[in-house]
């Protein structure tokens, strides 16, 4: 029965150029679009280089305190100092690594300024990421326990900065705000979209201007939790909070009195989200605005396409009289023409995921967003078909349900 119900819909699509093609550029165009954020997404959240280990990750970004009576609060990364008492100490992760957000510095290549992204991480930064070393290798702890200034850059800034040369960097000399490191490993960079590892040069934490001999609870580091494995995430995060629960209350941090502390591990996700919780306008506009792209990206196209499938039916009334008047019952007319629907959009489908495919190879190297790897990868691909069926059921129902309606003697008569 099914492969009847393909055959008849193919022959359809072939009786009707014009309606096909209006059908389908409606369809592909569509999908496309879906696809594209659907990668997109992926590429913003999953589990991708260098941050492969997301999966079993737990980011640390911010300290939130508040006074007694709860009406007043402040929120903000934290210092070395506290990440590594209460951070670094855990016994259930496998690695903790302590680095600092983006910081901004410039270097100079004669009178050219350029305008650099700066990182300062520990050692063990190398080990809970995954960067790919196209020179060179990591600094390590006996790096950081002599303070040697030493950096690892991208492969970008090796262009910027030294040129496009095809021999080594490694061990020539880099001066960047008036300070001269040495230049000990390279690597691809990172994508902007990932702010935990993204920057163009990473320097030891023990190296001038990274602050880390702030005594206090407050200052410019976060910290990435990596777990054994995914399943001790849980247990990595109760060890956590167990930490942070024996912080003396009540205390005083750069003059501002608090007596609540809360200090949150989370999955990337829930980390990206809860950046939002701290602004409930800002969280409500976010969610709104995804509401109104899914809307316009679903619902619209759906509606039109419904329009096109009533017209593309009811042409079809007499044939659907005269199954009627043989007996063929609603249920089964209205699963024929779903099933067609559902057929074509995965034809549709098709031509998106090739479409996609192109549009993503411009972006990735557009150079629009910085290291971007746009894929279709399996979880882009089963979501990319699951939205293809909801397509194809939505702009089928309604036209299947228009056409079960219709009267024998009605139908025959067109």
């Amino acid at each position: 029965m099914l492969t009847n119900y393909i055959k008849i819909a193919w022959k359809v699509l072939l009786r009707h150029p014009f309606y096909t093609f209006i059908t389908l550029f409606g369809i592909s165009l569509t999908l496309t679009v879906l696809m594209v954020l659907t990668s997109f997404l992926d590429h913003l959240f999953g589990s991708h280089y260098p941050e492969t280990k997301r999966d079993r990750s737990l980011y640390v970004m911010q300290m939130r305190t508040q006074d007694s009576t709860r009406t007043g609060s402040s929120s903000g990364p934290m210092s070395f100092k506290f990440l590594t008492e209460y951070a670094k100490s855990l016994k259930t992760a496998e690695r903790v690594t302590i680095c600092t957000f983006v910081n901004s510095s410039n270097a100079y290549v004669g009178s050219q300024k350029i305008k650099l992204n700066t990182k300062y991480t520990d050692a063990d930064f190398w080990e809970v990421t995954e960067f790919d070393f196209l020179e060179g290798k990591p600094y390590n702890e006996q790096n950081i326990a002599n303070s040697d200034l030493v950096v690892v850059i991208t492969d970008d800034f090796k262009k910027q900065y030294f040129g496009n040369v095809a021999e080594s960097v490694i061990g020539k000399d880099v001066e960047i705000e008036s300070i001269h490191y040495r230049v000990i490993g390279v690597v691809r960079g990172s994508p902007v979209t990932r702010p935990f590892t993204y920057a163009d040069v990473y320097y030891p934490y023990t190296t001038p201007k990274s602050n880390y001999q702030r005594t206090g609870m407050r200052g410019g580091y976060v910290a990435i939790l990596l777990a054994k494995k995914t399943s001790d995430l849980k247990t990595v995060r109760d060890e956590f909070q167990s930490h942070i629960a024996r912080i003396p209350l009540p205390g005083v941090e750069d003059g501002y009195k608090y007596a609540y502390v809360e200090v949150k591990s989370e999955p990337y996700v829930e980390n990206f989200v809860g950046t939002l919780n701290g602004n409930k306008g800002l969280k409500t506009v976010f969610f709104g605005i995804i509401a109104f792209i899914m809307l316009m990206l679903i619902g619209l196209p759906a509606i039109n396409l419904v329009n096109v499938n009533v017209s593309r039916i009811m042409e079809r009334a007499s044939e659907i009289g005269i199954r009627k008047a043989f007996g063929a019952p609603v249920r089964t007319l209205m699963w024929q023409f779903i099933i067609e629907n559902i057929f074509i959009t995965l034809i549709g489908g098709g031509i998106a995921l090739v479409l996609t495919l192109i549009v993503i190879q411009l972006i990735n190297s557009s150079g629009i967003i910085a290291y971007a790897d746009l894929t279709i990868n399996l979880n882009v691909f089963l979501v990319s078909l699951l939205v293809c069926l909801v397509f194809g059921l939505l702009s089928g129902v309604l036209p299947a349900l228009r056409m079960s309606k219709l009267k024998i003697a009605e139908a025959l008569k067109s």
